[in-house]
């Protein structure tokens, strides 16, 4: 079904009916998408301590991410090894072992299975720890991914940690989190955050600061204004990119003339700057991350944006402001105003991504054309899913004939 899918897509066109809608197409998705690639999970400040955690699902897998005995970062399948329970229920915690709530069977830190009561003699703990997955984290970010053999993940460190890690993620904290539930297709979400097509039409607070050009203007020929404000970055010690490869891009943007933050008046909403960011004037560091982000580093604060598929048509979307460590709401920032042009942002892109998916749903729906100025992130998230989809089918379809070969 998938091949036939593919095989009637018109390249520079939104995508068949079925792909945002069909049950048996979200089922794949989270095989080849959300279980082969690399995604934006969490941040190194939310788990500071040994044997602090977090929890999130991705598709119906239950995971944990923890902060290990070694001071690194781990995750594994928040799923035990006696009979599958969850083990974790909260979304943040602290621990020094795992037990499961069932039978009590009890792992440490590095999912080393310790204790399994009532167990047959011959039983083997050494097999039964929990299943780990593999993790990277980029100057603070931690991203994950649930397959065994995950892509080479180096090229993103390389080309994101330049850009990032002067905004000391890890000297920041958490100032507010958001959880949306949006009734629409992951794909209808990721589209709708990859161009700003529709920001002048539907988000007027977002564009008191923000400043919108064709994707291709730096790409190929960057204006004079932005080479300006891009040596003005560097004399900061700041990188600007851009960079970009399979699936990710980055680079720092300039805001409106006289913005130096995401926010209403474009006036900074924090009083503390957010790294080694000399007077916070260093516009947006921008980047992305197939499938599940985007994300945004001001002089004053970040915003992280990801999404997990929840059903063919319903996405998870989680939503997360940091601030400087030291900067105390009511003192150096006003929490209301801080989030005013995000929240504003997120409920209009909610309504605009589920009045999408009604529309998808119509008998009426003929996939339609891109504009090749307007919306060239679109195409590229879109052909970066095409080309994702071909690559999982067709490796699928060479280990069933080795699988075909060793049987026969």
């Amino acid at each position: 079904m998938i091949k036939r899918l593919l095989a009637k897509r018109r390249s520079g066109y939104t995508l068949p009916q079925q792909f945002y809608s069909d049950a048996d197409v979200f089922d794949f998705d989270l095989q080849a998408i959300f279980h082969s690639h690399w995604l934006q999970a969490a941040l190194e400040i939310e788990i500071p301590n040994t044997g602090d955690y977090v929890t999130q699902t991705v598709g119906r897998s239950p995971i944990v991410i923890l902060r290990g005995a070694n001071g690194g970062v781990s995750a594994f399948y928040n799923t035990c090894r006696h009979r599958g329970a969850q083990i974790c229920q909260d979304l943040r915690g602290h621990l020094s072992r795992f037990i499961c709530p069932y039978h009590q069977w009890t792992y440490d830190l590095n999912g080393k299975l310790l204790r399994a009561t009532s167990m047959q003699q011959d039983f083997d703990t050494e097999a039964h720890g929990l299943r780990p997955i593999p993790v990277e984290t980029v100057a603070g970010v931690i991203y994950l991914c649930l397959s065994d053999n995950p892509p080479d993940f180096r090229p993103v460190r390389a080309a994101l940690e330049p850009l990032l890690e002067p905004h000391e993620l890890y000297n920041a904290k958490i100032a507010h989190t958001a959880v949306l539930t949006e009734r629409a297709n992951w794909k209808l979400v990721m589209e709708n955050a990859r161009e700003c097509h529709h920001c002048r039409a539907r988000h007027p607070e977002f564009m008191r600061a923000f400043r919108d050009f064709d994707a291709a203007d730096y790409l190929q020929r960057p204006e004079p204004w932005l080479r300006e404000f891009w040596a003005r970055c560097e004399t900061k010690g700041l990188k600007s990119g851009p960079v970009a490869g399979p699936g990710f891009k980055a680079a720092r943007f300039p805001l409106v003339d006289g913005a130096v933050s995401l926010t209403i008046d474009g006036k900074a909403a924090v009083a503390k700057t957010l790294g080694r960011v000399g007077d916070g004037d260093v516009g947006t560091m921008r980047w992305s991350l197939e499938p599940n982000c985007f994300n945004h580093a001001l002089g004053d604060y970040a915003f992280f944006f990801q999404l997990v598929p929840t059903g063919p048509q319903e996405t998870t979307v989680t939503a997360k402001w940091v601030v400087n460590k030291d900067a105390t709401e009511g003192v150096d920032y006003d929490l209301a105003r801080l989030l005013e042009v995000w929240d504003a942002t997120n409920n209009q892109d909610k309504w605009l991504v589920e009045n999408n998916q009604r529309g998808v749903n119509s008998a009426s729906y003929m996939p339609g054309p891109y504009s090749t100025k307007a919306e060239v992130w679109v195409i590229d998230f879109v052909d970066w899913y095409c080309a994702a989809v071909e690559t999982f089918l067709d490796t699928s379809a060479a280990m069933t004939g080795e699988e075909d070969l060793i049987q026969q």
